[in-house]
C-alpha cells in the first residue's frame, strides 16, 4: 500500500462507460486533486510531442486527421481488434502516462487532502499498490451497452472495448470500495458522498495514529 503522511492516494478505477469521470467531478467539487488517465493520454499524443511521433510511425498516417492531430476513432478500430496492436499503443503511451502521474502526484505530496488517479485500466497494469485504497465504478453490460450506443458506438465496436478489459466483476472484487451505477445521479452521488466520507475519515485517522 501506498501512502505519505498527508496525502491520500486514491485509485478510481471502473469498466467503460460505468461513469468513473462522474465519481471523479463529485470529488473534485468536494476538494480532491484529480488526476486523469485518459486526460493525460490526449496531452501525450497531442501533435508534435514525441509520443505523437512514435505512434503515426507505427501505426501509419492512416490515423492522422488533415490537421496532423491523431484520430482516435481510427486508432481506436486497428487497436480494438487487434490484441497485438493494442499493446504495442499501449507500451508507448502508457509509460508517458505514467511519468506524468507520477510527477503530479510528487507536486501534491505536502498537500494534506485527497488526491483521485483515475486509472481505466488500473488493475490491468498491476498499479493497485500505489494507492492507500481503490475504488471501482461498475455498472450492468446492459447498461454499458446503452451508454456506448448513445455515443455512437455499434454492437462490435462496444463488445471490442468490453473485452479489453478486465471482467468488471473482477474489479469489484479486488476494489476496497464500489460504487454501482445503474441508476440516477442522485443515487450516484449519494453513493460518491457516502464513500468519500469514509475514506477520508478511515486515512486521515490511520496518519494520526502513532
Amino acid at each position: 500500500m501506498r501512502s505519505s503522511p498527508r496525502l491520500i492516494r486514491v485509485g478510481l478505477t471502473g469498466g467503460i462507460a460505468a461513469g468513473k469521470s462522474a465519481v471523479a467531478e463529485l470529488w473534485r467539487d468536494k476538494g480532491a486533486a484529480v488526476i486523469d488517465a485518459d486526460v493525460l493520454a490526449r496531452e501525450a499524443l497531442a501533435t508534435g510531442t514525441p509520443t505523437h511521433a512514435a505512434v503515426v510511425r507505427e501505426f501509419g498516417n492512416s490515423i492522422v486527421n488533415a490537421d496532423g492531430s491523431i484520430n482516435r476513432a481510427a486508432l481506436g478500430e486497428i487497436v480494438f481488434q487487434n490484441e497485438e496492436r493494442r499493446r504495442t499503443l499501449n507500451g508507448l503511451v502508457h509509460p508517458v502516462v505514467r511519468q506524468k502521474q507520477q510527477e503530479m502526484l510528487a507536486a501534491l505530496e505536502r498537500a494534506e487532502g485527497v488526491a483521485v488517479v483515475v486509472i481505466p485500466l488500473l488493475y490491468e497494469v498491476g498499479a493497485e499498490q500505489e494507492f492507500d485504497c481503490v475504488v471501482t465504478v461498475a455498472c450492468s453490460e446492459w447498461t454499458q451497452r446503452a451508454r456506448l450506443a448513445a455515443k455512437g458506438f455499434d454492437e462490435n465496436q462496444t463488445s471490442a472495448r468490453i473485452a479489453a478489459q478486465w471482467p468488471m466483476a473482477t474489479k469489484m472484487d479486488r476494489a476496497d470500495y464500489v460504487i454501482w451505477n445503474d441508476g440516477s445521479r442522485r443515487i450516484l452521488a449519494e453513493q460518491a458522498g457516502i464513500i468519500w466520507n469514509n475514506i477520508k475519515e478511515t486515512y486521515h485517522a490511520a496518519r494520526q495514529t502513532p
